[in-house]
């Protein structure tokens, strides 16, 4: 396909912005807090003798799904064309078949059901995710792209804390939880499906923005945008907005599959930009997916704190990374936007969880858990609000905006696919968590550094 770049003039609102973060925060909220505190409780109850095992199994499928589904459903949105929208249709779906599997999982008493349940649980995540996220390069410019990034950072920081509290402070039990996830999900994301509107075309911003944004500049680059973006399609036959509304664009299973091949000889900027996230995004899922067995048989939080449940450590832990998460993500993003430079703020996230990673290699106390998920809040907040924005700026091509922010979103699939995987047997070892947390650090402190290969973003 022809590479014809357009890129939004028209800044979104605050109260655009604000539902978008809603949304990705009740998404994030509902795959978190499943992760970290009600599968892993469910499953050492149901098996507790092998209980690491079987949660990496659960683990797995649910991320192979999410592998499969990220380019599927980005490409599938791409190619929708209805009077909803592109990307409407998939925020609403997603978000409600999400809801119904949630409420699958509260009955389901075997690993089975739990492998069913949350592998189409991570399928709807997925969909809605995905069209979510592509909204950015569909309406933000570029020099909002951090702010943006930024406040849908927090909601996704903020999303594990509000469910953390409502499954372990507020009710009682697994079916109780897993069902309160399921409201929450459908009162967060459902308003941006809903009630925000999608642009029939999409408007050209220029080439390269000045320190100014008046009206009389930004219409000579918008002009010059335009005049360049036609004179492309006119030599290439290629359509950057689509078809009308209402023309259904078939799906070519073949193109697609060709299309999950981004080389890297032609975009390696996007091809480094993937690499370095499996790396850093490595480093969370191996921190937080056996964080509740990290508490119980190395803390020995129960022990600590008689009369205290290991979840609820959890949640302390959730709400330091949260809450030490809040400025670092803003300030990242207001900067990244104020001067145009986003790898430092990526590469200052990386060694900064690399950091939290390093203090469980050598210290295992609660102490030491607070420090390092304050440490670890801090380095993802920085990471999440600019490597969001900067991959924006790095896509192949803006016909498939989705499909391509999906394959990037396959470095957080396949990280929380080998998290697991590689995370098991380090625990388990002689080496134990300090072995697995010194493993972590060492992917992270590689992710940030392959930050500075990328050259089309400063």
């Amino acid at each position: 396909m022809h590479e014809v770049h357009t890129r939004p003039v028209k800044r979104v609102s605050a109260g655009w912005m604000t539902l978008l973060a809603l949304a990705q925060m009740g998404i994030i909220m509902a795959t978190t807090v499943g992760s970290q505190i009600l599968l892993p409780s469910h499953v050492a109850r149901i098996d507790p003798a092998h209980k690491e095992a079987s949660l990496a199994v659960v683990f797995a499928v649910g991320a192979v799904c999410t592998i499969i589904a990220n380019p599927l459903f980005g490409a599938m949105s791409d190619r929708t064309r209805s009077r909803f929208g592109r990307r409407r249709p998939w925020i609403v779906g997603g978000a409600l078949v999400c809801a119904a599997s949630l409420a699958f999982l509260a009955w389901q008493e075997s690993l089975a059901g739990l492998v069913v349940g949350w592998a189409v649980a991570q399928l709807a995540f997925t969909a809605a995710l995905a069209a979510a996220i592509a909204t950015v390069p569909d309406q933000v410019p570029i020099r909002q792209r951090g702010k943006v990034s930024a406040l849908a950072g927090v909601g996704q920081l903020a999303g594990p804390l509000l469910g953390g509290v409502v499954a372990t402070v507020l009710l009682t039990g697994v079916k109780a939880a897993f069902l309160a996830m399921a409201v929450l999900v459908l009162l967060l994301v459902l308003p941006f499906g809903l009630f925000t509107r999608e642009p029939a075309e999409e408007p050209a911003e220029g080439p390269a923005e000045g320190p100014a944004e008046g009206p009389a500049e930004v219409s000579a680059a918008a002009a010059g945008a335009i005049a360049e973006t036609a004179v492309a399609t006119a030599g290439t036959a290629a359509v950057t907005t689509g078809p009308a509304v209402g023309t259904a664009v078939p799906f070519d299973l073949s193109a697609f599959l060709r299309g999950l091949w981004v080389s890297p000889r032609r975009h390696p900027d996007f091809a480094w930009a993937w690499v370095s996230r499996l790396m850093i995004t490595l480093t969370l899922a191996m921190a937080i997916g056996y964080l509740q067995y990290y508490l119980r048989d190395a803390v020995h939080y129960e022990g600590l704190f008689p009369g205290s449940a290991v979840e609820q450590g959890v949640v302390v832990l959730v709400a330091v990374f949260t809450l030490s998460s809040v400025v670092p993500t803003l300030l990242a993003g207001w900067l990244s936007d104020r001067y145009g430079s986003r790898r430092p703020a990526v590469c200052a996230g990386g060694l900064t969880m690399a950091a939290s990673a390093l203090v469980l290699t050598f210290l295992t106390s609660w102490p030491a858990a607070i420090a390092a998920s304050a440490l670890l809040g801090a380095g993802y907040g920085m990471f999440t609000a600019v490597d969001q924005a900067m991959v924006t700026q790095l896509l192949p091509a803006d016909a498939d905006r989705a499909k391509d922010l999906g394959i990037v979103s396959l470095a957080n699939s396949a990280s929380n696919t080998l998290g697991p995987v590689i995370a098991a047997p380090l625990v388990t070892s002689a080496g134990g968590y300090p072995l697995m947390y010194g493993v972590a650090a060492g992917f992270a402190t590689l992710g940030a550094c392959l930050i500075w290969r990328i050259r089309g973003v400063r």
